[in-house]
Parts: structure tokens; sequence; C-alpha cells
């Protein structure tokens, strides 16, 4: 990266900062006007100043092609959890198994096991409830640990997300992205 590249995206990342808070705050106030952009400004600006953002060192880059996938996965699998969801708490049959998952990463980048864990926690019936970055290792709360297969598609599901995320994120020199496999499984 050359040396004049760091301050632009600093400053482009300050501005998109700027210009999403002050987005917000039209949101907020449902009205477009003079008054609530410049008011929307001055406040994104206090925001950044007071409560200033840590930066995430960002390795790799955005590789748009696995990205539609991921999408689309993401979404599918939001719809499909939460119509799963609905189904267990208006059957007849008593609750389902939950239990707590240990799932290994393979992601180097902080960014993506945080973008990963978000995912998850955006699957209904699931929640992250611990990341050990030094051994990359996530616990998880699944609602429905009662047969081998539940836990199989919980998974595979993680499985699959963590591909994606990393094959849209995280590309080294190498191209196409190969990765080593991943760590087994273990449940706890």
């Amino acid at each position: 990266m050359s040396a004049e590249r760091g301050p632009v995206r600093d400053t482009t990342v300050r501005v998109g900062i700027l210009v999403w808070l002050t987005v917000v705050w039209l949101a907020l106030w449902g009205d477009l006007s003079i008054a609530n952009v410049l008011g929307g400004l001055a406040v994104a600006a206090l925001i950044m100043v007071a409560l200033p953002l840590p930066r995430v060192p960002v390795s790799g880059r955005l590789n748009p092609f696995p990205l539609p996938e991921l999408i689309l996965a993401s979404a599918y699998y939001a719809l499909e959890s939460s119509l799963q969801v609905a189904w267990l708490a208006i059957r007849p049959k008593q609750t389902p198994v939950s239990g707590v998952l240990r799932v290994y990463s393979g992601t180097r980048s902080d960014l993506v096991l945080v973008l990963w864990a978000d995912l998850l926690n955006l699957i209904p019936g699931t929640m992250v409830l611990e990341i050990d970055r030094r051994r990359c290792v996530v616990y998880v709360h699944v609602l429905d640990v009662g047969s081998d297969a539940a836990v199989d598609k919980f998974f595979r599901t993680t499985r699959r997300l963590e591909r994606l995320l990393i094959e849209t994120f995280e590309r080294p020199t190498g191209w196409p992205y190969s990765r080593p496999p991943s760590p087994p499984e273990v449940t706890s």
C-alpha cells in the first residue's frame, strides 16, 4: 500500500461515517430539510469527535463474486430459522433441547470473525455467547440440539457462512482462493 493511500482511505472512511450518521439522523426525524441536514452533520461530527470508533485492521480485499451467494444464503438461513422458531412456538409438543456448541473458526481476520458472529446472531434460535480469539473458538447457544441431524445442520450452516465470508473478504495473494481444511467441529 502506498504512503498516500492510507490517509486517503482514512478520509474516505471518516466521510462515509459522517454521511451514514447524517442519514440515520434524517431517518429519525423523518423530514428532509436543510436544517435537519445541517443538524445531522453537526450531531454526526460531535459523535465522531466525542465517541471515536477504534480502528479495525482490515486485510484482504472485497471479492464481489461470492457476495451475492453470501447475501442470499444469509437471507435464506434467517427466513428458514424464523419459520422453524415460529413452528416451535406454536406446535403442541414440548420445547426442544437447547445447548451451547463450540465452533472452531478458520478466519485470520477480526473483521470476518465479527461479521460471522453477527450473521449467526441474526439467525433466530442462535446466539453467540463468547468469542475466544486466541484459540479461534466461538461458543453459540442453539435452540435445537435434540438430534444429530439438527447439530450437523447447524455446523453445515456455520461452515457455509464462514466460507462465504472468507471468500468475500479475505483474499490473500493467490487467485482463486483456496484454504486448508478447518479443524474438526467439536460439540460441548
